[in-house]
């Protein structure tokens, strides 16, 4: 029976009994995130896209591992009731905001937010702009698939063999990767772990065929990463979308609801309405535009914590309830 490998960047399944030391090729190192680059520490190759660096080739051959690695062990705390706190302790919790006497209504007119372009961007566009003019000068042949082509879909571990890879099923996340507080898990299946390796080997939760070669025409909406934390008086939401357009691009807003658009790299389209939490002030809020990401920075309208960014929507009324009202409205009219 086959067995699932566990060297990072392999993900494949092999019979233990047929292991050669060449089979498999994988990253001895460890994966390096810096300035918006992911890549491995073991070889040099870098990207800014997730499912790149998914699909980055091993860069050292050897056996396959069948061991899965430990996960992370967590510190054992021992509570003792001889032990006294050196400090008084405080419980803050903040007011939930469907609690809230003035929370603005969501219907209130959206404002758009002045945005700030950073030198970096425009040196970025400007190396851009060069790029697709040479690139448009040269003639490629888009339409073949070489042996060995990673799958694009994140998730996805196989490569291209020949026709007989298209006929196959692709397991894979339709989500985008989300790294939050240490956790880091899929937005589709929501399966989190500390470990990167756990990570990277989770099978993925839709069914679909396999996507070689990435689709270059026209405007393509697409995940993107992003991540917020807040201070005393803003709230500060991270997107990573690189070589974002100023003039297509842009953050409406109201005192408590969020529509992000963002169009970067060109033909990617990134749209998001959040429902913020709390309520900030449209008017000394800000959008900051650079090379690897965009920051929306909200001020607060209050100065309270955050319990989270977005408003959990509203739950709907169990349904048992209904069939008893209409169960009982059914008996009084044959009562009358």
């Amino acid at each position: 029976m086959s067995v699932l490998c566990y060297n990072k960047g392999c993900g494949q399944r092999f019979d233990p009994e047929n292991n050669p030391d060449d089979g498999c090729t994988y990253h001895p190192g460890v994966p390096v995130f810096h300035d918006a680059l992911k890549g491995w520490s073991c070889c040099k190759r870098r990207t800014t896209d997730f499912s790149d660096f998914l699909s980055i080739a091993g860069c050292t051959k050897g056996p396959h591992n069948k061991e899965k690695p430990p996960e992370p062990v967590k510190p054992d705390v021992k509570e003792s009731g001889d032990q006294k706190p050196k400090f008084n302790e405080y419980i803050i919790s903040a007011p939930k905001p469907q609690e809230a006497i003035h929370r603005p209504s969501a219907d209130e007119p959206m404002v758009r937010l002045q945005h700030k372009i950073s030198p970096s961007l425009k040196q970025a566009l400007e190396k851009l702009k060069l790029t697709e003019n040479a690139a448009e000068n040269k003639e490629e042949d888009g339409d073949e698939i070489k042996i060995g082509t990673s799958c694009k879909n994140g998730g996805c571990t196989k490569s291209f063999e020949g026709p007989a890879s298209d006929s196959e099923v692709c397991m894979y996340h339709a989500g985008c990767p989300i790294f939050h507080e240490g956790m880091k898990y899929w937005s589709c299946c929501k399966r989190k772990t500390s470990d990167f390796n756990t990570f990277l080997s989770q099978e993925g939760c839709t069914k679909g065929t396999h996507l070689w070669k990435k689709k270059d025409t026209g405007k393509k909406v697409v995940p993107c990463r992003f991540d917020w934390h807040q201070t005393g008086s803003q709230v500060i939401i991270s997107i990573y979308a690189k070589n974002a357009i100023p003039e297509l691009s842009y953050v409406d807003a109201n005192s408590t609801t969020l529509n992000i658009h963002v169009l970067f790299e060109g033909d990617k389209e990134f749209e998001q309405k959040i429902s913020l939490w709390g309520v900030i002030d449209v008017s000394q809020s800000k959008v900051n535009m650079m090379a690897a990401k965009i920051e929306v920075a909200m001020r607060k309208s209050e100065a309270m914590f955050w319990a989270r960014l977005d408003l959990p929507p509203p739950v709907p009324p169990p349904k048992e309830n209904k069939e008893e009202s209409e169960e009982s409205d059914s008996e009084d009219e044959e009562d009358s």
